[in-house]
């Protein structure tokens, strides 16, 4: 709810122009391990938003017109200002968004902020020259586009804040980005942070509710919306940003299939099954949410993963042994409980499935909610045919390889994909055939700065990382002379 700032608990301040504002009024963070209040965030409304915006606007001037390499160096010294506040970031982080500090947590997430902006640093957009002969010059420029969007999500609200953050930015935009109300606390931590080395207004930070962001993709000072959420929220940013023309980069669900081929040692690939699965509780758009597996190791491959499940111990992730957290917030939580109510008159329930276990175990206090890992469904089913985003997974039997690629395909989603062969070169002429934007060989969801990401179908357009996703940032001039 909204309240008015509590003298003992200091709201984090929006971050416009170089400063932090407090707006007089602020909303609640819960932590999703304890249900308690984590901190409070100032309240951005259309006031707000318009400040940031003209901030950022103004900026953009002077900004684009510096030398690339200067920008560069601001983004290299962006990757060092985090990593040098990387214990504050992480903790924050795991008190708000509930992932542990260990393993695949928080701490690994402000690694790969680190890493993927200092790998982002070094891109560069050369005038490419099309033509230099006797009839003339023609030089193809990328320029930037303007002031920046940036909507983010509260799954990994730093990692994904810089991969839409420093790509802007390098290219010559100005950003203003809006987290998750869920989330908002490390985000508005990192953009201060930032703007230690920035000029004000390059990157501002406006934390508030979903009507906030709608208002966003409908503002007439804002040139591209770069969003990374629910199908249901891209379908609604596109149509809003439609009246403004506005550039999109649009990350939206997945319902990742994985294939395991009959030659598998199924003991061998249980970890690297689970852990693409089950990553952030399954709170990945490019975890592994459906696994066919073929009838020759089917019982097999179930067994192995539920012994390395069971290995896994979930809990309050400032705890170091803590392996998972809790799943973020409520309504997510009631999402996942419905799907696997709803599968386990239909499946075989081989690992979790009942919330009061693991609740119990928690005080009753947190979303915590049971690995659970259910056999048995099969396409038609809701828990396979929708994204569950929580820590469950469907299996699927199939009995040809024909089968299990029109089943995987079987889907308007297209994000990410895996194929699990001792075969490589079989496995690749499998992963050619499946319809989305990556597939990965015995791992999945392992995204690299060096290499682009993005979906098909209703999974979004656009990608980010690499050259490919810099360029997204760019509107294409050409010179002719």
């Amino acid at each position: 709810m909204d309240i008015s700032i509590n003298p003992t608990m200091e709201a984090y301040g929006l971050i416009i122009n170089g400063k932090s504002v407090q707006t007089g009024h602020s909303f609640e963070v819960l932590n999703p391990a304890t249900e308690a209040v984590a901190g409070l965030a100032s309240l951005a409304g259309s006031e707000e938003l318009d400040e940031a915006v003209r901030a950022a606007a103004t900026a953009f001037d002077k900004w684009s017109e510096l030398p690339e390499s200067m920008r560069q160096t601001a983004c290299l010294d962006i990757a060092s200002k985090i990593e040098n506040n990387a214990d504050e970031l992480a903790r924050l982080l795991t008190v708000e968004q509930g992932k542990p500090l260990n393993g695949l947590g928080a701490r690994w997430e402000i690694g790969g902020a680190v890493l993927w902006t200092r790998y982002t640093a070094g891109l560069s957009l050369p005038v490419k020259v099309l033509q230099n002969d006797d009839e003339g010059k023609v030089e193809l420029y990328r320029k930037p586009i303007g002031v920046v969007g940036s909507i983010t999500p509260w799954n990994f609200p730093v990692l994904i804040a810089v991969w839409h953050i420093i790509p802007a930015i390098l290219s010559g935009n100005t950003v203003v980005c809006k987290p998750s109300p869920f989330t908002p606390l490390s985000t508005l931590r990192l953009i201060e942070i930032m703007n230690e080395v920035l000029p004000p207004g390059v990157v501002n930070c406006v934390a508030g509710k979903n009507e906030l962001g709608a208002e966003m993709t409908v503002h007439a000072g804002i040139g591209k919306i770069v969003f990374t959420g629910s199908c249901a929220t891209g379908q609604k940013i596109m149509a809003s940003a439609a009246k403004t023309m506005k550039r999109l980069t649009l990350e939206l669900g997945g319902n990742d299939a994985g294939i395991v081929l009959p030659d598998v040692d199924p003991k061998q690939i249980a970890e690297g099954l689970f852990w693409g699965a089950f990553i952030n509780s399954g709170q990945t758009c490019a975890a592994l949410k459906r696994l066919y597996v073929h009838d020759d190791v089917y019982d097999e491959v179930c067994n192995e993963l539920v012994a390395v499940a069971r290995e896994v111990k979930v809990g309050v992730g400032v705890n170091e042994d803590v392996m998972l957290g809790p799943i973020q917030n409520q309504k997510q939580y009631d999402i996942v409980d419905g799907l696997v109510q709803s599968a386990e008159s239909k499946g075989r329930v081989l690992l979790g499935g009942n919330p009061d276990e693991i609740r119990k175990e928690t005080g009753g206090k947190g979303y915590f909610y049971p690995l659970t890992i259910i056999a048995d469904l099969e396409n038609g089913d809701r828990l396979v045919d929708e994204e569950q985003f929580g820590p469950v997974l469907p299996i699927i039997r199939y009995h040809s390889i024909e089968e299990a690629i029109e089943k995987a395909n079987d889907s308007s989603n297209g994000l990410g994909g895996s194929v699990w062969s001792q075969d490589i070169e079989r496995a690749k002429e499998i992963a050619n055939r499946m319809e989305c934007g990556s597939v990965w060989i015995n791992k999945h969801g392992m995204i690299q700065p060096n290499a682009p990401f993005g979906g098909i179908k209703r999974s979004g357009f656009g990608v980010e990382f690499a050259e490919e996703g810099l360029l997204e940032y760019t509107d294409i001039q050409v010179v002719f002379s």
